[in-house]
């Protein structure tokens, strides 16, 4: 009889363990595979600053739209729109990443010292299904995930090819800040 027991719990074990490795194998999906397919669009929004800064939003949909809307201090007032590569959309979800909080929460980027009279920027990533997560950094980071969020905010208005639109311009009768 022991015989015939062991074979049998050797095979119970073989799949008992293989049903927990596939669902391990499932829950342990990295957050940015889960979160991409349903991603709509990301919104970045540059806040003021103590000076003239540029002060705009800039969204790219997963439909390819780029939408811009110029509020101050930047070279176009007001709302435009244009096409973008069909790789973008990817490539910037990619690169901000690493930045998101989890799904359907928001958060701060760490920032080792930052000055104080820069920009806010507001990264917002918005789900298919409306759900929106959301990410703050005060800009002119000195180290940490901060400094390297900086760079990729800095290039962002190139990659989307808004960079002549939020071009800093001073207006006659514009505040500062």
């Amino acid at each position: 009889m022991s015989f015939f027991r062991a074979p049998l719990s050797v095979a119970f074990l073989t799949v008992a363990a293989a049903s927990l490795v596939s669902c391990a194998a499932q829950h342990e999906r990295p957050h940015s595979q889960a979160s991409s397919n349903r991603l709509a669009s990301i919104r970045v929004s540059v806040g003021p600053c103590f000076g003239f800064c540029p002060v705009y939003s800039v969204s790219i949909g997963s439909d390819r739209q780029v939408s811009f809307s110029g509020e101050r201090n930047t070279a176009v007032l007001g709302d435009r729109q244009r096409r973008a590569d069909p790789k973008l959309f990817a490539h910037v979800a990619a690169s901000l990443e690493p930045f998101r909080p989890a799904e359907a929460a928001s958060g701060r980027v760490a920032c080792d010292a930052a000055i104080s009279d820069t920009s806010t920027y507001t990264i917002t990533w918005i789900a298919a299904d409306g759900r929106r997560t959301v990410a703050t950094h005060q800009s002119g980071c000195s180290g940490g995930p901060g400094k390297e969020l900086d760079q990729i905010l800095r290039a962002l208005p190139g990659k989307l090819g808004v960079d002549d639109w939020t071009r800093q311009v001073t207006r006659p009768g514009t505040s500062r800040g």
